[in-house]
């Protein structure tokens, strides 16, 4: 595994917006709008959350599933790749890459726990080749660099290291995996736009801190107000609206 983001398969394999915002031609055959399509890939990335609290694996395993079942989705459809199968296979595939290997009959056990939906019901073999078919997806570039290490080093430095700052920005950080943030910016600049949102909150006055890094704050205020967007936005994303979105695949 790189040691380095900027020498990794992650930093060369970033994205533009655009790129990440476009809905696969087959999925837009199916009627699938960007919204639809947004709206999936948020109820995934909670899924994959759900199970791996079944499986009790760390949070480092949820945040590389999901980054990988997001890249998948700027390559392949949802359409051929089914998102409720293609969910439980990253974590598997991503338990495995991070070292927290589970057994691919205990996602199945608690899939027919969480979801009674037959849509849902996947068998052991069906996991195991989804897995292989997304590692031809992702190319077999498995490494995932993630905010957290650079989180604690940052708070520790700007001396905000204290339980209520650690507490919510690491929230701040977790949320932004129902967004495509991961596949756009490096994580490192991810984390500092958590730092700042919360020190605004927190009324911590941040600014020669910021100063001293020599940050474009343009980049991080940007990020921060994607991550603010995205809790506005978040009351539209009803149980209602992500089924109807789903029905269409």
């Amino acid at each position: 595994m790189a040691a380095n983001f900027w020498t990794s398969s992650h930093y060369t394999h970033l994205l533009v917006q655009e790129d990440v915002d476009k809905v696969n031609p087959v999925d837009k055959e199916k009627g699938v709008t960007l919204e639809d399509f947004k709206l999936i890939k948020m109820h995934m990335s909670n899924y994959i959350l759900k199970l791996a609290q079944q499986v009790k694996v760390r949070q480092r395993v949820v945040a590389t599933a999901v980054t990988y079942m997001r890249r998948v989705y700027t390559r392949m459809s949802m359409t051929e790749y089914d998102p409720r199968l293609v969910a439980p296979a990253c974590l598997y595939l991503a338990s495995k890459a991070e070292e927290s290997t589970v057994q691919a009959r205990l996602l199945v056990f608690y899939i027919k726990k969480l979801y009674a939906d037959d849509k849902y019901r996947y068998e052991i073999k069906d996991i195991l080749e989804m897995e292989m078919k997304i590692l031809e997806a992702l190319k077999y570039y498995l490494v995932v660099f993630h905010p957290y290490r650079s989180l604690s080093g940052f708070l520790q430095d700007a001396g905000l290291n204290d339980l209520s700052m650690t507490q919510l920005t690491w929230g701040l950080v977790n949320d932004t995996y129902k967004m495509d943030l991961m596949l756009v910016h490096p994580p490192h600049l991810i984390a500092l736009a958590c730092i700042y949102i919360a020190s605004v909150l927190r009324e911590k006055d941040t600014t020669v801190w910021y100063e001293e890094l020599r940050v474009d704050m343009n980049v991080i205020k940007n990020i921060s107000m994607e991550i603010l967007d995205f809790y506005e936005n978040n009351r539209m994303f009803t149980d209602e609206r992500i089924n109807t979105a789903l029905q269409k695949l």
